[in-house]
């Protein structure tokens, strides 16, 4: 049994891996952050709650996965973050409830295709090595994540108009790019 200690680290640092770098997630976390903290959060709980069921998902179905329908997760999550993007960047101030800055964060991390991969090729490892005891530690990093990370875009983001245009035009860059990124690789991976 690994040493408690190192599967603590080691989750949170992997926790830490899979929320932190730039992406759709964050782009629209970033978004939502300009209305409240809570907003960007409740974003980042919803793409968490996806990371948990990839999670249990890989305890049970790592080795059932087949590789022809991984092209098919690129061009729908493709599709779906572009429509995202174009929501990023019409979006107006306006408050919304938090269960639909929630349900958002979950639908693009449910389909987001880089998650989907994350978890094929690092989760089932991670799992392996760690085994489920890597989970609370893991999620831990996460948390930490989505709850400064909207904090910090929150009181940037509310200080100027040109800082809120700003973080509306990186987040749709961002998702756009990785919108049209992911179509083109499961089109690529579909020819073969």
């Amino acid at each position: 049994m690994p040493d408690p200690l190192v599967v603590l680290s080691s989750g949170i640092l992997l926790g830490l891996s899979m929320a932190a770098p730039p992406g759709p997630v964050n782009a629209m976390i970033a978004n939502e952050a300009l209305k409240s903290p809570l907003h960007g959060t409740a974003t980042g709980a919803g793409a968490m709650t996806a990371d948990l069921t990839y999670f249990v998902l890989m305890l049970f179905l790592a080795n059932y996965v087949p590789q022809g329908v991984i092209p098919w997760f690129y061009i729908v999550g493709g599709a779906i973050m572009i429509y995202f993007a174009y929501g990023a960047l019409k979006a107006r101030p306006v408050r919304t409830k938090i269960s639909g800055s929630y349900l958002n964060g979950l639908k693009l991390g449910l389909t987001n295709p880089y998650q989907i991969t994350w978890w094929i090729a690092y989760g089932i490892p991670m799992i392996d090595h760690f085994s489920y005891l890597i989970g609370p530690s893991f999620f831990l990093g996460i948390l930490i994540w989505i709850f400064s990370y909207p904090y910090i875009v929150h009181r940037v983001g509310g200080l100027s108009d040109k800082a809120v245009i700003a973080v509306k035009l990186f987040s749709f860059a961002v998702l756009l790019a990785f919108g049209v990124y992911a179509i083109v690789l499961g089109v690529w991976g579909i020819k073969g």
